[in-house]
């Protein structure tokens, strides 16, 4: 087992944007890490850069050892990628899809013919194998951008908003699919789905303008944050008194109270006297980035 490093990782772009800012962090190479920030928090750039598709301004970034500057040759062929811009062609199939990324790789005929039907077996994509790609509907497709990176037998895939756009049920499909794959690769993935990330990544890093201002598992971020506890409370409900709590009222009138663990039980137990509506549960990645990025993510991020 070995990790994925950066050191000092800064890209300053021609018209002087800084989109990453020295960014630095450590994490093992096994599970998913998922990469979350709002739009132009760097997040493209910075898996660009891992996947040797994009220099940095200045620092450096390895993985299990290999640098990502100066061993470009020999970690390729150790990673594999489908950008968030990635496509698959119209007028070819699932299995033709697979199979030619297979030999562009470097794969012979009869191992990229062999690799291609077992990947799309694993995905469920058999039925679809020659079908052309045009008639496939989206949730399909982004499985069939999946099948071909995993059929590489790449040890570590990095996927850039793997589902964005897809419907809930497709979204969930997926998820499956990318929980099954990181039992046994490392998989680097950037969301703006905040669930996405709660319930898929081992770790989580948070990205804002560039720096990265938190790494760990979502326990650790929620231990980072001062209140634990979020209680939330149907619009004209009665607000008990609180002691140690920040109380917020959204725009749609409901009330969300941010409290430790002691003051958050001993108020729901005073609101299931008053017979209120409410709901208790440990604070979300939403609350975790509001207090940390110090602005609100809201449901899911900007594309």
């Amino acid at each position: 087992m070995g990790n994925l490093e950066c050191i000092n990782l800064t890209k300053v772009y021609d018209d002087r944007r800084i989109a990453l800012d020295n960014v630095t962090f450590s994490v093992e190479t096994n599970g998913i890490f998922g990469l979350i920030g709002r739009n132009g928090a760097g997040k493209t750039t910075l898996i660009r850069i891992l996947a040797t598709e994009l220099e940095p301004t200045s620092g450096s970034a390895s993985i299990d050892g290999i640098d990502v500057l100066n061993q470009t040759g020999r970690l390729r062929e150790r990673i594999a990628i489908v950008p968030q811009e990635a496509r698959t062609v119209r007028w070819m199939t699932p299995k033709q899809t697979v199979f030619s990324y297979l030999l562009w790789r470097g794969y012979p005929y009869k191992d990229a013919g062999r690799l291609a039907c077992e990947s799309l077996s694993k995905l469920g994509l058999t039925q679809y194998g020659d079908v052309l790609n045009n008639r496939l509907s989206g949730g399909t497709k982004r499985k069939v951008l999946l099948a071909t990176v995993t059929a590489s037998e790449a040890p570590v895939i990095f996927l850039d908003e793997p589902t964005v756009g897809l419907d809930p049920i497709s979204r969930r499909e997926l998820w499956d699919i990318l929980r099954e794959l990181g039992k046994s690769r490392f998989i680097f993935l950037t969301t703006h789905y905040l669930e996405e990330a709660e319930h898929l990544a081992d770790k989580i890093g948070i990205l804002q303008e560039g720096k990265l201002i938190s790494v760990g598992t979502l326990a650790e971020l929620r231990s980072s944050v001062r209140y634990q506890y979020s209680i939330k409370l149907s619009p004209k409900t009665v607000v008990p008194r609180t002691g140690d709590a920040e109380v917020t009222v959204s725009s749609n009138g409901y009330t969300q109270i941010m409290t430790n663990e002691a003051e958050a039980f001993r108020m729901a137990r005073l609101l299931s006297e008053q017979g209120a509506k409410f709901s208790i549960s440990p604070v979300t990645l939403d609350d975790i980035f509001f207090r940390l990025a110090g602005q609100k993510a809201g449901t899911e991020f900007e594309a």
